[in-house]
This record gives C-alpha cells, sequence and structure tokens, in this order.
C-alpha cells in the first residue's frame, strides 16, 4: 500500500513537471526577426540571445530570419510576415517619408559600419578626393554615404565606379579605393596580401545609427511589452555576446555554414577596435540607446542632400520609449 501510494506521488509530481512545461512553452510570445544579410559577427547579439535563453528569459520565442540581396525586409514587415526587422535609418526615414508604419525604437550600432578604404599610402579622406582616385562604391551610396562625402571632402561623380562586391580590383589597383564595411572587406583585403587604409566614415562626422530595430506602429500599439521585453533582451544579448561569443558563434555558422572562425574573430575585434556597439552616447546610455539630436543631425543632413522624398517630422520615424531601463552597459 505503502509502496503504491510513493509510485502515484511521483506520477502526480512529473505530471506537474509535464503541465508546467508546457504552460511555459505557451506562455511564450512567438516573434520573427529579420536579419539584414546571412548571419554574420554583426548579428551576435541577436544569436547570442536566443543561444544563451535569454528571449525565453523574457518570455519571447524568437525566430531569426536571414536576409539577403533577395529578401526586402521593410517588405516583409509592412506585411506582416515577421514582427521585426534590422534596419537602416535612412531606409526608415524614406519608408515613413512614403507613409509606412514603421518606427525605430533601438540601434545596436553606434557607428555605420561603413567605411572608406584605400592603400596604405593614402593617409587621409581629403588625400583620396585631392587625387581623384577612382572610388568603388555601389548604387546605393548615392542615397546615402556618397553625397555626404562629396558636401565634406569634394569627392565628384566621376571618381565613382561600379562596386561589384569584390576586392580584386583593389587589390590589382594600388591607385584607387573603394567602399566596405570595417568588419567584412579589411577581412579579405588582408588575405589578399595588402594592409590597408580604413577612413570609417562615422569618426568624421557621418551621423546614420546601423544595425537598427524597427517594428510597425501596429505591433507598438498591441504588443508595447514585447518589444521592450525584445530590445532589452536583445541588448543582454549583445553585452553578452561581446564577452564570450562562442555560443552565438555556433548559432551563426549552422544558419551560415560558409561563415569562418576566422572572419567570426575579426569581425568582433573590429567592432571593439571601432566602439560600434559602446561608442559615443552607449558609454552611459546603454547598448541600443537613441537620441533625438542624433535623429535630427541625419534628418538635416537628408534635407540637405535633397534624400527626402518629402518632408516629415523625423520623430514619427523612431521612439526612445522602448530603450531598456536601467541601460544594458558593456561588460568590462
Amino acid at each position: 500500500m505503502r509502496l503504491k501510494q510513493i509510485l502515484l506521488y511521483f506520477i502526480a509530481v512529473i505530471g506537474m513537471s509535464v503541465f508546467s512545461s508546457a504552460t511555459m512553452a505557451k506562455a511564450l510570445y512567438k516573434v520573427t526577426f529579420g536579419t539584414n544579410w546571412f548571419a554574420e559577427a554583426e548579428h551576435g547579439g541577436f544569436y547570442q540571445a536566443k543561444a544563451m535563453g535569454i528571449y525565453k528569459k523574457y518570455g519571447l520565442d524568437v525566430d531569426i530570419k536571414m536576409g539577403g540581396p533577395q529578401v526586402n525586409g521593410m517588405q516583409l514587415l509592412v506585411a506582416g510576415r515577421i514582427d521585426m526587422l534590422m534596419g537602416y535609418p535612412m531606409s526608415s526615414v524614406n519608408a515613413v517619408s512614403q507613409g509606412l508604419p514603421v518606427v525605430t525604437v533601438a540601434a545596436v550600432f553606434q557607428k555605420d559600419p561603413q567605411a572608406i578604404i584605400a592603400h596604405p599610402n593614402i593617409k587621409s579622406l581629403q588625400e583620396i578626393a585631392d587625387k581623384k582616385l577612382p572610388v568603388y562604391v555601389a548604387t546605393s551610396a548615392y542615397t546615402s554615404f556618397y553625397p555626404w562625402l562629396k558636401a565634406n571632402y569634394g569627392f565628384t561623380d566621376s571618381m565613382a565606379r561600379p562596386y561589384t562586391f569584390s576586392v580584386a580590383p583593389f587589390l590589382a589597383n594600388k591607385g584607387v579605393a573603394q567602399q566596405g564595411y570595417i568588419t567584412s572587406e579589411p577581412f579579405a583585403i588582408e588575405k589578399g596580401g595588402v594592409k590597408p587604409s580604413i577612413f570609417l566614415m562615422a569618426d568624421y562626422g557621418y551621423p546614420p545609427y546601423a544595425e537598427t530595430i524597427e517594428t510597425t506602429q501596429k505591433m507598438l500599439k498591441q504588443h508595447p511589452d514585447v518589444v521592450r521585453r525584445f530590445v532589452k533582451a536583445t541588448m543582454e544579448g549583445w553585452a553578452s555576446y561581446m564577452k564570450d561569443p562562442a555560443p552565438g558563434n555556433a548559432l551563426i555558422k549552422k544558419a551560415n555554414p560558409q561563415m569562418t572562425d576566422a572572419q567570426l574573430a575579426f569581425s568582433i575585434a573590429m567592432m571593439k577596435k571601432y566602439h560600434l556597439l559602446d561608442g559615443g552616447d552607449a558609454k552611459k546610455g546603454g547598448i541600443g540607446v537613441m537620441t533625438n539630436a542624433r535623429w535630427t543631425q541625419l534628418y538635416d543632413l537628408m534635407k540637405k542632400e535633397k534624400l527626402l522624398t518629402k518632408d516629415i517630422n523625423i520623430k514619427d520615424v523612431y521612439s526612445l520609449d522602448y530603450l531598456p531601463k536601467p541601460p544594458v552597459l558593456m561588460s568590462k
């Protein structure tokens, strides 16, 4: 009789455990997040938050969908196919000016990683302009950083050459420069035997944030707490990733098998060297912080360079209400 009671007790405990686990799993809110490219170190904090169970800690079941050259993330966001998107401020401003109901709620990178890369004999952006060096740039440059280079350093349209997303032309010609992310192209160039000069435009006054988190007005209205939890968990993921990236890197390589350990290590080192996450306002305001002043600076640039489809209230583009409180600071 006593043995029967003991067995019934354990069956009840196991049943309660299974019920509890099922209830917890059911309670997790499903969030689909779209990145801007194939999985890479620049997405590390998101994958780390998933790998370390940080999203689950905040009651979220996050599915990370990779972007790529054939993926229109903004279209997916507005259509409700994804809940949040890794965005870019200039695109966000233009989206709002076109009437799209999108809002930026955080900025992972305080600096746009976009740089102009030259051969080691070149010592400044001004030298590139003065020597009229050919500069390989993508079409998107004409609606982002190239007007800024023209206005501030005297770059000209005649200097621009079509960028094919290959470093081969750069390696073959010492008299050219090219665009590139500090976390990516310099790695390929160094493998080609050249230690390039890197000019991160953000360090010279180019104002956009990068790797922003965007969502829709509908999501903010219906699930504001989900957005807050997602932002908070993501920033904790980034703090964890920059301290020990191994868990996040494992998920990155699973999602993108072509990613190498060497590339991941290089990208992380460059993010740290140039303080992409913890530079500027993030030193005190925490990872992901945004300010009215920075958004106004960007809007003024876009108006000046005629990069807007029409004038808007810049505060319609973003909200500071979803940033972590207290802020998530980078671990020492």
